[in-house]
């Protein structure tokens, strides 16, 4: 009750607090300006004018905002707003004060001299209760407070990222940490200090700090650094014997708010080096705000991430279109959780059903339909390359001619780098798909836009989930080639890209997501053992199992005959058209179609091979067993056969 009442009145104790301050000032001008205290011929002066500077100068500056806002943050632009609304209120008090009494007798440069002392006491009291609350006063002088209780931190990153932290750790003692000072390897910094919190030396030098000074903790407050740097800095806090916490890469901070909250352990993700994406959230509002969506794969690791970024863009009604319950029932409940008022409708649906397909986009007319369900797992589909061809093909087959028919507005399909120039099925299936999109775009309404990136880390099946439990058993950690590469970006960032290339698409393009740097996967499986605090190839080993069936050494991007030029958007790009029959090649994808009714026969891989020339089966090919076909080490012998099934699907996502 006592915090109620406290919050209720707090407005008015401020402005009574404001009031004295304005006559405080007043009085302390006129002592300034007569060079006296005793001021026995002018208290008429003051106690006339008092009323008429207290009106106005409170009103301008409950005009201004200067009660909205909370003291314990206040800063730089509030310090601006306060001098604008001081000058104004003076200027307005001295017109009035001159209508009224005509300034007989005022002397005038108290007014000059009243500006001054009131900028100083307000803005002095509002600075003095923020250093209050951050415990500036219970610091001492010249260096760091060990005299507080609590977890020692050492801050890595003296840049505007630590000095956030370091300025919430002080100011919220409930988290427990007590502040002992930075390291930044810019040299200019060092001995500097920030809120009386000394740069103590540089990264390599955070073992011997901590050591020297009981260090309990190091946060990691470098955002903005690249993956090489990141990597090393990890290794040198490992060395430590430490723990450490790091702030996500400003793209994946909330609103790019530093807060403490938003500390986290170290993840594979931040040694990526990906810069954070630049939306032109505009133009995917236009073409989603007050619009029908259906995602086919609503469930899956890419259909449930759109699901949620799209709901951000207030469409009109969300249509999740999911053969599995259990993920349907999982989106659909996150998404009236986070988005209580939005229109959601679960479909449970094939995409190969085409009697439930139609009825569901008769039933919504979706305007916009972003086409994420496939099969996308390299082994498993040349072991059942039937299914790959009728789920990616034949299903997309589906979707994109009821598109048409009932009229879809923009039909956004979801592809991979493993079509270009495939070695497996399922590449080939999606490279298909990409020529149905582009085939039916021709002579339609619809807007067919395809888009084509790599691997996603944590999606399901990937390598990051198969790595943690590999390393949760003592290991080995299984890679199937020493120089095997893949391109990887987070799913938050590959659903963005998706949503800005669907709003780019003007129908018929494959556009083509900048994957970055491709990443070396037993690089990524030695840096997953040392964020576990283990040590490759000492804890946890490293084998080698060999290419599997369809398996590439690297992925590209564009295949034959396409040429790759810019868009407006930095990290998307588009492949041009090839010249292409595509009357011709319409027929032979609709001949495979019903070819496919009698089963999948090794026939079938001359029918796609015709359809995508670049085809060329390797590692066995579909159909083919999965097994290890050279680099394997000898420690293969010793391990059971569960693990080394495991060990084959880690690097086609």
């Amino acid at each position: 009750m006592i915090i109620s009442l406290n919050n209720r009145y707090k407005p008015l104790f401020v402005l009574l607090a404001d009031a004295f301050l304005i006559f405080a000032s007043l009085f302390i001008s006129y002592c300034i300006r007569l060079d006296t205290l005793s001021l026995n011929g002018y208290w008429r002066q003051i106690l006339q004018s008092l009323p008429v500077i207290l009106v106005v100068r409170l009103s301008v500056f409950a005009y201004a905002g200067l009660y909205r806002g909370m003291w314990r943050f206040v800063g730089m632009r509030d310090l601006l707003k306060l001098i604008q609304a001081v000058t104004l209120s003076s200027i307005v008090s001295v017109v009035l004060i001159f209508l009224i009494f005509r300034l007989e007798n005022y002397p005038r440069s108290v007014f000059v001299i009243d500006w001054f002392v009131v900028l100083v006491f307000i803005g002095g009291s509002r600075f003095a209760y923020r250093l209050y609350r951050e415990g500036a006063f219970s610091t001492k002088l010249g260096g760091q407070d060990t005299s507080s209780t609590g977890k020692r931190v050492l801050i890595v990153g003296a840049g505007k990222a630590g000095e956030a932290i370091l300025r919430e750790i002080l100011s919220n003692s409930q988290y427990g940490f007590v502040p002992f000072g930075f390291v930044d390897d810019d040299r200019a910094k060092r001995n500097f200090a920030i809120h009386g919190y000394r740069i103590l030396g540089n990264t390599r030098d955070i073992p011997r700090i901590v050591k020297e000074n009981n260090i309990d903790e190091i946060f990691l407050a470098i955002p903005s650094a690249s993956s090489k740097a990141k990597r090393r800095i990890m290794r040198v806090c490992k060395s430590s014997g430490l723990k450490f916490k790091t702030l996500p890469a400003m793209g994946q901070l909330l609103n790019g708010t530093v807060t403490v909250n938003a500390l986290r352990e170290f993840q594979i993700e931040d040694l990526l080096g990906r810069e954070p994406v630049k939306l032109d959230a505009g133009s995917i509002k236009e073409y989603l705000r007050d619009k029908t969506v259906m995602i086919t794969g609503a469930g899956g690791s890419i259909g449930s991430e759109l699901c949620r970024q799209v709901a951000h863009f207030s469409p009109k009604r969300l249509v999740l279109y999911e053969r599995s319950e259990f993920n349907l029932y999982q989106i659909q409940m996150n998404l009236l959780e986070i988005y209580p008022d939005l229109e959601v409708h679960a479909v449970i649906g094939d995409v190969l059903n085409q009697g439930r397909a139609e009825r569901t986009l008769r039933e919504f007319h979706p305007e916009v339909i972003f086409h994420a369900a496939a099969y996308k797992h390299v082994p498993l589909m040349e072991l059942n390359s039937e299914e790959a061809l009728r789920n990616n093909v034949h299903g997309t087959w589906i979707l994109a001619r009821l598109s048409h028919a009932y009229g879809v507005k923009k039909f956004v399909m979801v592809s991979t780098d493993k079509a270009v120039r495939p070695t497996n099925i399922m590449g080939a299936s999606k490279r298909i798909a990409e020529l149905i999109c582009q085939g039916f775009g021709r002579d339609s309404e619809t807007k067919f836009v395809t888009v084509r990136f790599g691997n996603v880390l944590n999606s399901v099946g990937s390598v990051i989930p198969l790595f943690k439990r590999q390393i949760a058993r003592g290991g080995p950690i299984t890679v199937t080639h020493p120089e095997i590469y893949r391109y990887f970006m987070t799913i938050p960032e590959s659903v963005q890209l998706i949503m800005q290339a669907g709003a780019m698409g003007k129908g018929g393009e494959i556009f083509i997501l900048d994957m970055g740097e491709p990443v070396k996967i037993v690089d990524l499986a030695r840096d997953m053992i040392t964020l576990s605090g283990l040590d490759p190839d000492k804890d946890i080993k490293i084998v080698f199992t060999g290419l599997r069936p369809g398996e590439k050494m690297y992925e590209e991007l564009l295949t034959d005959g396409e040429e790759i030029t810019s868009t407006i958007h930095e990290k998307i790009k588009v492949a041009g058209a090839e010249k292409i029959d595509w009357q011709a090649l319409m027929e032979k994808i609709e001949h495979m179609l019903e070819s496919l009714k009698e089963g999948f026969s090794q026939s079938m891989i001359e029918t796609v091979r015709d359809i995508v020339p670049e085809f060329q089966p390797e590692n066995g090919g579909p159909g083919g067993p999965i097994k290890a076909t050279q680099n394997i080490s000898f420690e293969i012998d010793r391990m059971p056969v569960k693990e080394l099934n495991e060990g084959a699907v880690h690097t086609n996502h």
